[in-house]
């Protein structure tokens, strides 16, 4: 009862203050305000007393546990007060510094997303947050084993369902093809597009593009991610650890918007990210947010020409 009177109040603030907002942007506003207040009962635990008592619980999408329940867990435990951590399937390596960590979900809801424990969910206008620090996944993977005589460029592709319709941002064969011929000669291509029973699902479904058989026709030198991980020489326990590790050796990414951008963020250098559309544009998540990750250079392409331009400029 108290939860909903706060949101009354708060959402009334936010319709005086961003009436001319679509409705479905103004929630975010308000969750936001939510979020800030729900930190100030933790204030002597986080500050003053300090003893191991968080225990925090995400069920939610792949992006947002990156974005926020991750960082927000390493400031936990970085302060002294990570007790446990409990999150979906293959997500251990992610939180290699909690004290105990649990994967309780075999699925990823949109519901799950919608944790105010956190300084944050989904998308904000202040990206300046407190309890939330960059995770050192790079630090944390690099490795000797995925080093190749030429630079690494990880192509991070994605071809699912978006807002309960078609795919809108992905990278088409012809895409692709424009990519890797101009950047082959370049370096190692290695190329990511996760299989359904490689990672943990949510709601969105992922379609098949037949782009694994006319890579490996077309453009042998390509290497797949799937062949790294069936060949596994690092000993990787999922299929996440090992996208983990071969990002780690990498500095330059071609990735679509999503915990497929979100995870390439994370690892330094350039990031070449295709949106073509999504809250994240309003609330400029790529200018003010994703450079959070590890300093990585962001480059939001809006078109297919924005990343022939991009491609071109900066790979």
């Amino acid at each position: 009862m108290f939860e909903k009177l706060i949101n009354k109040v708060l959402g009334f603030l936010v319709k005086v203050r961003y009436g001319n907002l679509p409705v479905d942007l103004r929630y975010y506003y308000r969750d936001t305000y939510y979020c800030e207040l729900v930190q100030w009962k933790y204030l002597l635990k986080d500050y003053v007393f300090k003893k191991k008592y968080k225990e925090l619980a995400f069920s939610g999408e792949f992006a947002p546990e990156l974005q926020f329940a991750l960082p927000f867990a390493y400031w936990h435990y970085k302060n002294g007060t990570l007790k446990s951590t409990n999150a979906a399937k293959f997500t251990k390596e992610m939180y290699f510094f909690s004290p105990d960590h649990t994967e309780s979900f075999d699925t990823r809801s949109n519901e799950g997303n919608y944790n105010y424990e956190m300084p944050r969910i989904l998308y904000s206008q202040d990206y300046d947050m407190s309890k939330w620090l960059p995770v050192p996944l790079k630090d944390t993977y690099k490795n000797d084993v995925y080093k190749y005589d030429k630079p690494i460029l990880i192509i991070a592709n994605r071809y699912n369902m978006e807002w309960d319709g078609p795919p809108i941002s992905f990278y088409s064969i012809e895409a692709l093809e424009h990519i890797i011929s101009n950047l082959k000669d370049r370096y190692t291509i290695i190329y990511n597009r996760p299989r359904p029973q490689n990672i943990t699902m949510d709601n969105s479904d992922v379609y098949d593009m037949d782009e694994f058989e006319w890579l490996e026709k077309e453009y042998p030198e390509v290497i797949l991610m799937e062949n790294l991980f069936k060949e596994n020489l690092v000993k990787a326990n999922n299929f996440n650890h090992l996208q983990m590790m071969v990002y780690a050796n990498a500095d330059k990414f071609i990735s679509i918007h999503g915990g497929t951008a979100t995870l390439a963020s994370y690892f330094g250098g350039v990031n070449l990210i295709l949106s073509k559309k999504g809250p994240e544009h309003h609330f400029k998540c790529y200018e003010k947010l994703y450079p959070k990750f590890s300093g990585a250079t962001i480059l939001h392409a809006k078109t297919d020409e924005d990343v022939r331009n991009y491609v071109e400029q900066y790979f």
